[in-house]
């Protein structure tokens, strides 16, 4: 689904809204609707909703509740962008989960903001995000990693802790950093998924990690060089990079 270079009231940006609390959502449709550039083009109070009528609806912007009766809005915003490429996820929650947040830049969530946001902040995410940048702060995510690992933020460089990888696994790695799963990885590299799944558990004993996203996040670090570039390194696709300034929707 291309994006156009920019949106207007004649090319609005169409937003699919995803929370099981109807008070919510008529509130953030509201918001929403009323900018000119942005129109509610439909919503869902549970996950099988979301995804049954999600696609049909060609929205550009899906801003997904992270807890769901169902499932959860992760898991959602996951399948939806396996079926549509383009469109970008916006989390929002009530809670300030650190491991939902990293479910969430795994699944390929452009952003995620907790709902006591402004709503003046809550517009400003929703065209960021639907102009392919992201709101993902890479600062939170590296910290993050850090306390899971249980390490200083000071400690050696990712890179380091891949040199024991052989090429094979270093090619998994870098697959799974791009969010696909073990059965896309071994089509992708022709290998049965038991197969992957053997990699993947050797890998994640040598980088010392449990999860498939602490060794995700590890290798999306990686592959960018400290500085101002690492800011790509949590974009999902080519078009999400993040914006050079933000209003702060990582706080609280």
């Amino acid at each position: 689904m291309g994006k156009p270079d920019t949106f207007s009231p004649e090319r609005p940006i169409r937003v699919f809204l995803v929370d099981d609390h109807e008070v919510v959502r008529r509130g953030v449709q509201d918001l929403l609707d009323a900018e000119p550039d942005i129109d509610v083009v439909g919503d869902a109070g549970t996950a099988d909703h979301a995804l049954a009528r999600g696609p049909a609806l060609r929205p550009d912007v899906a801003v997904l509740d992270v807890r769901l009766p169902d499932g959860d809005g992760v898991s959602v915003c996951r399948e939806l962008r396996s079926r549509m490429p383009g469109l970008g996820c916006l989390m929002l929650t009530s809670f300030d989960d650190d491991e939902a947040l990293l479910d969430a830049i795994m699944a390929g969530a452009a952003g995620y903001v907790l709902k006591e946001i402004k709503g003046a902040d809550l517009v400003t995410a929703v065209r960021t995000i639907a102009s392919g940048r992201s709101m993902l702060d890479p600062a939170t995510t590296t910290r993050l990693m850090s306390s899971l690992r249980g390490e200083d933020p000071e400690a050696a460089p990712e890179e380091d802790a891949l040199a024991g990888l052989s090429p094979r696994e270093r090619e998994i790695l870098g697959l799974i950093g791009e969010g696909l799963t073990n059965r896309q990885i071994g089509k992708r590299l022709y290998l049965s998924e038991k197969t992957v799944k053997n990699h993947i558990s050797r890998l994640l004993a040598k980088l010392g990690v449990e999860r498939r996203i602490q060794a995700a996040v590890l290798a999306t670090q990686a592959a960018t060089p400290p500085g101002p570039g690492r800011r790509a390194a949590l974009s999902r696709g080519p078009h999400h990079t993040a914006p050079a300034s933000g209003p702060g929707l990582m706080s609280g």
